[in-house]
């Protein structure tokens, strides 16, 4: 759509009561303020302080979620979005909770053909020790739903793989321990049908946790990336059947280990990355050549239902 008008009234939900809500409240506060400089007509809606009754009666005709983590990227939100027949940006309800869960993403990834690094899951019972010896370290441990990091441990010795398990439990109690991938790290923007710029990231810090992605000024993001034309096309490419595979539609990003060996290996997909300040689709967009305004307004113009089921209205 060209005429920012043509959207109708514009709800950008925001906040949300995941742990990743103050990113939200960020992400969303840029986003309502990008589309409002456009011409849209955009209002903030916060799930956390008002319920399904709200929203119906803000009587939004598409919505813009700008939600991280659980009750806004992990499909219980799109599904009610769907029962009420409003567009919505981003991914579909199957997608969005497949992509959420860590583990079942590399269940997938696996059966589709998808390098990914090597893991095992983690309960009270797991046997540390044969887990560290099967794996080797460094060890990322990973609350399975949780995102921007939160819950995360790297471990490099054995003895500390128990006490990392216990705090990633605190946030869910599908923890895997995931094989480290001494590389380059990268992550890929999803516009549509179109895979934009990889970013390599490098940070002093133990690993790209939430300090070093929305707190630290000393995260180095580096664009472009360094890597070949060809073997950055090849590795997008790959990008996008890792999304694909997933279900995912719309925009996203995904994150990925380029090993010393020269094999990507794929860590997760986010379906409603952060558009904050710091954030990796709006710089690799901006490389790309497109504005963050002109970004939101794209992602706003992908909205839609995922159902399938014609509508007559």
């Amino acid at each position: 759509m060209t005429d920012p008008q043509a959207f109708g009234k514009v709800g950008v939900l925001l906040g949300g009561r995941s742990a990743e809500r103050e990113v939200s409240l960020r992400s969303g506060g840029m986003v309502l303020a990008a589309l409002r400089a456009k011409g849209v007509d955009a209002h903030p809606f916060d799930p956390q302080s008002h319920g399904l009754d709200a929203l119906i009666a803000a009587r939004f005709e598409r919505v813009f979620i700008a939600l991280h983590g659980r009750f806004g990227e992990d499909g219980t939100l799109q599904g009610a979005l769907e029962l009420l027949g409003i567009p919505y940006t981003g991914s579909g309800v199957m997608a969005s909770a497949l992509a959420m869960d860590k583990w079942r993403t590399k269940l997938v990834w696996q059966a589709a053909g998808i390098p990914t690094p090597a893991y095992e899951l983690l309960t009270p019972e797991s046997d540390f020790g044969a887990v560290a010896a099967r794996l080797g370290t460094p060890i990322m441990v990973k609350p399975a739903n949780e995102g921007s990091s939160i819950g995360m441990s790297k471990v490099r010795r054995a003895e500390d793989l128990e006490e990392a398990f216990a705090r990633a439990w605190n946030y869910d109690t599908t923890v895997i321990a995931e094989q480290f991938i001494e590389g380059i790290e990268l992550t890929g923007g999803v516009l549509g049908d179109r895979a934009l710029p990889l970013i390599k990231l490098e940070t002093p810090r133990d690993f790209y946790d939430y300090q070093a992605k929305y707190v630290s000024d000393d995260t180095r993001y580096i664009l472009p990336c360094g890597l070949d034309a060809a073997q950055e096309r090849e590795i997008q490419s790959l990008g996008l059947a890792a999304f694909r595979a997933l279900g995912c539609t719309g925009w996203g990003r995904y994150d990925l280990m380029l090993g010393r060996d020269g094999t990507p290996r794929f860590l997760e997909v986010n379906t409603s990355p952060g558009m904050t300040d710091h954030s990796l689709v709006p710089m690799a967009a901006r490389h790309a050549g497109i504005p963050f305004e002109d970004l939101c307004v794209t992602i706003l113009g992908m909205a839609g239902l995922h159902t399938g089921e014609k509508r007559g209205r």
